[in-house]
């Protein structure tokens, strides 16, 4: 079992299954919402418990994508593709403890921004 909570702890999760390899997305949008590149795993819906919902905060940053975060302190929680799935994404830097993930892939390079290079090995996808 994961566990993990907003830089307040207003908001915390627990998660009752293995984490998924993250993936780094360097997309406009995460890097806006993040300050830089965001890392998240992908978690299915049932397996993700969260207290403190109400205290979240929903921004529909696109078409299809909303994005959560505590409107108390503003930290970045989730990735809400709001299309039929049956996962969410949660950023990583929410869990409390070593997660033993590492990330495993970077999306939307073309993207990135131009104050930093990527210099891991991993693979690097320009969407």
């Amino acid at each position: 079992m994961h566990r993990g909570s907003c830089l307040c702890g207003e908001v915390r999760i627990r998660v009752n299954a293995p984490l998924p390899p993250p993936d780094a997305c360097h997309c406009v949008n995460c890097r806006k919402t993040s300050g830089h590149y965001l890392v998240s795993t992908d978690i299915a819906r049932d397996s993700l418990h969260v207290e403190g919902l109400d205290k979240v905060k929903w921004y529909q940053s696109s078409e299809n994508v909303r994005r959560g975060f505590c409107a108390l302190c503003g930290s970045t929680l989730f990735f809400d593709p709001m299309i039929d799935t049956d996962w969410t994404s949660v950023a990583m830097g929410v869990f409390d403890q070593d997660t033993h993930v590492k990330t495993h892939l970077h999306i939307f390079v073309s993207q990135k921004g131009d104050y930093y290079d990527i210099t891991d090995g991993l693979p690097q996808n320009e969407r």
